[in-house]
C-alpha cells in the first residue's frame, strides 16, 4: 500500500486514489479548485495543482443557495 500525504492540507492519496482530510474519496481537480489553486505552496503535492475545471468555493456556495431554497429538490 503506498500513502502519500500533503503537508500543506493534509490531503491523503491511497494507492494513487485522492482522499479528502476527512476520509472522503475526491478528485484532484476539485481539489486544486477548492485549495491548492488558492492556497497551495512549495509543500502542496496534488499533481492537478494549476489546473482548471475543478469545483470552485463559488459553485458550491451556487449549489447551497439552491439547495436552501428548493430542498425538496435540489435540482432546481
Amino acid at each position: 500500500m503506498e500513502i502519500k500525504e500533503c503537508g500543506k492540507c493534509s490531503a491523503k492519496w491511497i494507492n494513487g486514489q485522492l482522499f479528502w482530510s476527512t476520509g472522503q474519496k475526491a478528485e484532484e481537480t476539485d481539489l486544486a479548485g477548492l485549495v491548492c489553486n488558492n492556497l497551495g505552496d512549495d509543500q502542496c503535492i496534488n499533481p492537478a495543482r494549476g489546473q482548471e475545471g475543478g469545483q470552485t468555493w463559488k459553485e458550491r456556495m451556487e449549489k447551497s443557495m439552491k439547495d436552501l431554497n428548493h430542498p425538496e429538490n435540489p435540482e432546481l
